[in-house]
């Protein structure tokens, strides 16, 4: 059984959102944690590694596919919290920390996938199935309904 889960002998921080998960989700504004060589866009403004998405001003509506190495993950995923617009996609641990003191106190939605995302790699092949699912988080009302009513195929939850 593979309890490593995301991790493997060959883990990397660039893994890449498929394109019909964020076509599902709408435009974003801001992505602070695009990839150094983008097989599409993600956001309008797109913030690689080099540019340290995390020390600049995040404006508008996020998209967050963070790296999943700590304490990288736990520092996105505050900011995206405080900031209280954007839609957050990571693995489903909710029994983290992480999840328990941040997520389900800042929330307003999450959407369980009912299916495991195949994520890209930078040379644009897929992925395998990773050893954990994922999980849409929505930060704002309004991306709380997004997740609601998109296509993906999962179940939503209302958290406040």
């Amino acid at each position: 059984m593979n309890t490593r889960f995301e991790k493997s002998a060959h883990s990397s921080d660039e893994w890449y959102t498929p394109k019909e998960v964020l076509e599902a989700l709408g435009k974003f504004d801001l992505d602070p944690c695009a990839p150094i060589r983008p097989l599409w866009p993600t956001a309008e403004v797109m913030y690689d590694r080099n540019m340290d998405g995390l020390s600049r001003k995040w404006e508008g509506r996020v998209w967050l596919n963070p790296p999943y190495s700590r304490p990288l993950i736990e520092l996105f995923v505050r900011k995206l919290a405080e900031h209280g617009n954007g839609i957050a996609l990571l693995f489903n641990r909710c029994d983290s920390k992480m999840f328990q003191d941040v997520i389900f106190d800042k929330a307003d939605g999450m959407k369980f996938l009912r299916h495991r995302i195949r994520f890209y790699r930078p040379d644009g092949t897929r992925g395998d199935s990773p050893g954990c699912g994922s999980i849409l988080i929505a930060f704002g009302k309004e991306n709380a309904e997004v997740l609601k009513n998109c296509a993906i195929e999962g179940k939503y939850v209302q958290i406040n």
